[in-house]
């Protein structure tokens, strides 16, 4: 399915409501002004809710379903239905993309 393309910057949240940061990897391809996320971007989650022992449950998310059709620079790109989950719950996370312009496939 076709969905936009996701951003720096744009809000990825764990299920339990932590928050999801990242540093691009690539800064050749940008949505106004910002880079756009790609499937070698891991995200370090902050603020997890659902705690153990040995701290936050969700400490960081890897993609697992990206685009099948639209890469960058051979990296497959980041969209809205992309998925991804928390290395340690298996759990996904929420998309949120807050650019409207560019959709890929």
């Amino acid at each position: 399915m076709p969905g936009y393309l996701i951003c720096l910057g744009d809000p990825v949240l764990c299920m339990h409501g932590g928050i999801g940061q990242t540093i691009p990897t690539n800064l050749r391809v940008k949505v106004n002004g910002k880079p756009i996320v790609l499937q070698n971007n891991v995200y370090a989650i902050a603020g997890c809710s659902l705690l153990t022992s040995g701290g936050p449950f969700c400490a960081t998310a890897q993609w697992t379903r990206t685009a099948t059709r639209v890469k960058s620079n051979g990296v497959p790109v980041i969209l809205q239905d992309s998925q991804a989950e928390c290395q340690t719950t298996k759990n996904g996370v929420l998309l949120q993309p807050t650019q409207l312009r560019i959709k890929g496939i």
